[in-house]
């Protein structure tokens, strides 16, 4: 796709992100999906970001993929990043301000901040000293990652953090990096796709019975989302409860196998397991959270968690772990009950008492089968939160706004 000529005289933002529709597996590209939907209004917006070509008719404008150079075929995968970031970064050109997200995209923002001497914000979706685990994915490529976040969040001219949670853990991650270039603008919700789905046609082909109380969750299969702690909770759900699981893509064959085992264990005990491993169309995760009784969130590690805020728009009650910034998103005693936890303070988030953390989280689970019309009062009242603190238009509001803040005065 060529690129297009500057238009009425509105800023030009070059939004940098590894995730892209169609190539969502997350909540970073669930974030820049919509940010960059309400930003089209505000600003001359082009999307650099990784994978195939989105030329379809569906694809909007001004999206431009890169693919990893063919020269590093089979090398690591922190090294193919860099090289697609160096691409993207030769994109820029012409831009006014650039903003990435993630480690991904952090040095293609970086270079190009240093290339055409344009200000970089970047937006902190997680944190890579507080993912110590990833070594295991990413043998030495987790230093290049590392290097590469470091080295741009130092250097930004504007820190985005997702949730007041994080960026309490960026400031002690990086204590170089002043206070005031970090700034809080919380993630969104479409709260009109994100809405309660009455039909129950996606939960049959599943294997759901819409007639039985469910459990769910929602996440990829990572040591961060604290699925084998939910897995080990369910344990004590009651016989009636199902538990369904929209979980796949693990991290490496370790997680992979314990999750695997887990659910073998609570098959061989109970009925009522289900386990989605590819992902769903967005449509039909909205039909499966819709008829939940309750959300799970067991996360050890969540900036914030959209997924939570997914759950809330369809009206239903969240059980979630009282970390990162999940309690600036669900409202304990009111949308959803917290369930505390002490953590390690390595880096890791594990708990510092496994077996307490999963008797709590199966406690607050039971607590809310058990009395249908608290729980229904609790989606009701998620709902209403998420349409009232968390619309992407305010978000993107308040993103031009850390724009404005660091580009030069007129």
């Amino acid at each position: 796709m060529a690129e297009p000529a500057p238009y009425d005289g509105r800023l030009r933002i070059d939004l940098l992100t590894r995730e892209y529709p169609p190539e969502v597996y997350g909540g970073a590209g669930v974030h820049v999906e919509y940010l960059a939907r309400e930003l089209r209004a505000l600003a001359d917006l082009r999307v650099r970001c990784f994978g195939a070509p989105r030329t379809g008719p569906d694809d909007p404008p001004g999206v431009f993929a890169y693919p990893e150079p063919v020269e590093l075929t089979g090398a690591n995968p922190a090294l193919r990043t860099m090289g697609v970031d160096l691409a993207m970064a030769a994109g820029c050109a012409g831009a006014d301000l650039v903003h990435s997200h993630t480690w991904y995209a952090n040095l293609a923002g970086h270079v190009a901040k240093l290339l055409y001497g344009v200000p970089h914000v970047m937006t902190a979706h997680s944190l890579e000293p507080l993912r110590p685990w990833k070594a295991e994915q990413l043998g030495g490529g987790y230093a290049l990652s590392s290097w590469c976040e470091r080295t741009s969040v130092t250097a930004a001219d504007a820190v985005i953090a997702v949730s007041a949670g994080m960026r309490r853990d960026l400031l002690a991650a990086y204590p170089e990096v002043s206070p005031d270039r970090v700034r809080v603008v919380h993630n969104g919700i479409d709260t009109r796709q994100y809405a309660p789905d009455p039909r129950t046609d996606v939960l049959r082909r599943l294997g759901v019975d819409p007639d039985r109380p469910s459990v769910t969750y929602v996440g990829r299969v990572t040591r961060q989302k604290g699925l084998p702690y939910l897995l080990r909770a369910a344990r004590s759900l009651p016989p009636e409860a199902q538990l369904v699981l929209l979980a796949g893509a693990p991290d490496t064959p370790e997680i992979g196998y314990e999750v695997e085992s887990l659910v073998s264990e609570l098959r061989a005990g109970r009925d009522g397991v289900v386990w989605v491993a590819e992902m769903l169309p967005k449509h039909e995760v909205v039909q499966v959270l819709s008829h939940s009784t309750v959300f799970v969130c067991p996360s050890v590690y969540e900036p914030m968690g959209i997924v939570n805020l997914e759950a809330m728009a369809c009206e239903t009650a969240v059980v979630a772990t009282a970390t990162g910034g999940i309690p600036e998103v669900v409202a304990d005693g009111e949308t959803g009950l917290l369930v505390g936890i002490d953590q390690a303070d390595d880096g890791t988030g594990t708990p510092l008492h496994p077996e307490r953390f999963v008797a709590d989280l199966a406690a607050a689970i039971n607590t809310l089968l058990a009395d249908p019309d608290r729980t229904a009062e609790f989606g009701r009242a998620g709902r209403r939160r998420a349409v009232a603190h968390f619309s992407w238009d305010a978000v993107a509001q308040r993103t031009m706004d850390v724009y404005r803040s660091v580009l030069p005065a007129a």
